[in-house]
């Protein structure tokens, strides 16, 4: 190489390092640069911007949300120039500083156009969330949804768009809403979904909100109300059994009030009603098949077809027991059979049967035992008004306290319980069998005679009887003439002075006669009368008193006229 190229080739490299301090000057600590990367290292990411030395970025700046390392060998990257160069001749670089700095100035530009920015929700935090949109960010509690939230757990980690309600860089204080979003959306939906709405429009909705009578469908932008009734032709207890929050479901529009903006929609419009064939598809007598799928106290229903459901009511499930819930017969979603009872379209109601399944006991019993044939039982029950008898499997029939005897009264219960104990066996007659009301009386009385069929023959009007003072009472005394036949003297047949006290005219035991005034077998009384019986005998007594005064006036008259007779004689 001569002298000459020598200078050349010298001038050149004066010239390059000019040009190279020129492009120092250029880029300023605090501003972007592109550099390549030119090597991964174990800690660091080697990047040349072009300047004397390269620099070297922690690796840990180039990790993403889950983890994960996103940087190779000739990637091109945009960093922030820290430093032209530290105590060891680097090139000072920041990516996570750049991040920040592009992050801060793209925000400030949609502060300043309204436009939306997404950002994932990182934590819950006083107040609210904590956002973030490249930069941590504040979401106020209020401003998280259109409704109020209870639980704001639920939306860590998710990704949305929000609107800056407030910017400041300076303070590095940024506040977001959701809710602005969300509210403009909807309002976009409802234009939309307002031009569409009209009775008998098929739409589809997302439940919203479930309520004991019915639920809330967003139709987009606006809520209409599902109402219970409305939801199934057949019967439902609860929305919540056939709807559930975030749902999407078919509606149609039954009414629409655009001034007031309600909106009533309808599900089973959708389909036929069933219950216009139902008369000609279930025929009284008929026997079904169907699913239990709801017990009440009252009874169960069973699904017989889509939107129609039959009632087995309790008094339905057996002939013979006592159902006090059907959950002692059915369980929900048991197969059953059952004999169709009553179809009413018009209601729509069908009552349904179990017990007719199998013969009427009560009819084979009133064919077994017809009214005035005897029957044995064991007592199962004593009660007030009396004893249940048990007859043939399940069937009990009633004797009645008046049943038990034909002349002794039963005054107080405990006497019941004193004559039959549970388990006992007893005799009885058949009074009535009626089958559909299932009931049966029996009698004890009507295994012995009626004596009061023979008391008006044994006690005639007029007769004279005796019998024992058994009750004094204001208006009379009652006296027993014999057992279980007793006698009312009232108080006018006594032959007493007017306000004279019967008790102490009379006392319990006191034997007395009457006089029988009156019989009346069918109410099975006797009206009696001392005062009759006073009279009579009085005038009995005067009529023998009258029989012995004329007879003694005919003899004396027989004696004076034979005497005077004598006198005559003599004085001749």
């Amino acid at each position: 190489m001569n002298q000459q190229e020598i200078v050349n080739e010298s001038e050149l490299a004066i010239e390059f390092e000019a040009l190279l301090e020129e492009s120092f000057d250029a880029t300023k600590p605090g501003e972007l640069v592109t550099g390549k990367v030119i090597d991964v290292g174990r800690d660091h990411v080697v990047v040349d911007i072009g300047f004397k030395s390269e620099g070297h970025i922690p690796l840990n700046q180039f990790i993403d949300y889950d983890g994960r390392y996103h940087v190779q060998v000739g990637d091109d990257v945009e960093v922030l120039l820290m430093s032209p160069e530290n105590e060891h001749g680097e090139v000072v670089l920041s990516k996570d500083r750049a991040e920040q700095l592009k992050t801060w100035n793209k925000l400030e530009q949609a502060f300043g156009d309204e436009e939306a920015v997404t950002g994932r929700v990182v934590q819950k935090v006083k107040g609210g969330l904590q956002v973030d949109v490249g930069v941590p960010a504040f979401l106020p509690g209020s401003q998280v949804d259109i409704r109020p939230q209870r639980n704001l757990d639920k939306f860590v980690g998710e990704e949305m768009q929000f609107k800056i309600l407030k910017f400041s860089r300076e303070r590095g204080n940024i506040v977001l809403s959701r809710r602005v979003v969300l509210e403009s959306e909807r309002k976009a939906l409802k234009r939309d979904t307002i031009g569409q709405l009209a009775e008998g429009v098929v739409m589809e909705g997302i439940v919203k909100n479930v309520t004991d009578y019915g639920a809330f469908i967003d139709l987009g932008g606006i809520d209409g109300l599902l109402h219970i009734t409305d939801m199934s032709w057949g019967r439902v207890n609860h929305p919540a059994e056939l709807l559930s929050v975030g749902q999407t479901v078919p509606v149609v529009v039954l009414k629409y009030d655009a001034e007031n903006e309600r909106v009533s929609l309808g599900m089973k419009q959708l389909h036929e009603n069933p219950w216009q064939q139902v008369e000609a598809k279930y025929t009284s007598g008929s026997t079904i098949s169907g699913k239990v799928v709801s017990l009440t106290d009252y009874g169960a229903f069973v699904r017989l077809d889509e939107g129609i459901e039959g009632l087995i009511h309790v008094s339905e499930m057996s002939w013979t027991r006592k159902i006090h819930h059907p959950s002692k017969v059915l369980s929900v979603g048991q197969e059953v059979e059952a004999v169709v009872l009553e179809v009413s379209a018009e209601n729509q109601r069908i009552s349904l049967g179990l017990k007719q399944l199998t013969s009427n006991p009560w009819e084979e019993l009133a064919q077994e035992f017809p009214v005035d044939s005897k029957l044995t039982g064991t007592v199962r029950s004593v009660t007030d008004f009396g004893i249940f008898v048990n007859v043939k499997d399940e069937i009990d029939g009633l004797v009645h306290v008046s049943d038990f005897s034909w002349t002794k009264k039963i005054k107080d219960p405990k006497e019941i319980k004193e004559l039959y104990k549970k388990g006992d066996e007893v005799e009885a007659v058949v009074l009535e069998i009626d089958p559909d009301n299932e009931r049966l009386s029996l009698g004890i009385k009507q295994l012995t005679p009626d004596i009061w069929e023979s008391v008006p023959q044994r006690y005639p009007t007029g007769a004279k009887v005796k019998g024992t003072v058994t009750s004094i009472t204001d208006f009379g005394i009652f006296m027993e003439l014999e057992e279980g036949v007793e006698g009312l003297i009232h108080v006018s047949q006594l032959g007493i002075q007017r306000g004279e006290d019967l008790k102490e005219k009379f006392s319990l035991g006191d034997e007395v006669e009457a006089e029988v005034i009156n019989v009346d077998r069918n109410e099975r009384r006797i009206s009696l009368s001392m005062k009759q019986a006073k009279r009579r005998k009085e005038k009995e007594e005067y009529a023998q008193y009258l029989d012995d005064t004329s007879a003694a006036v005919t003899f004396g008259d027989l004696l004076q006229q034979q005497l005077g007779g004598n006198e005559d004689e003599g004085s001749e």
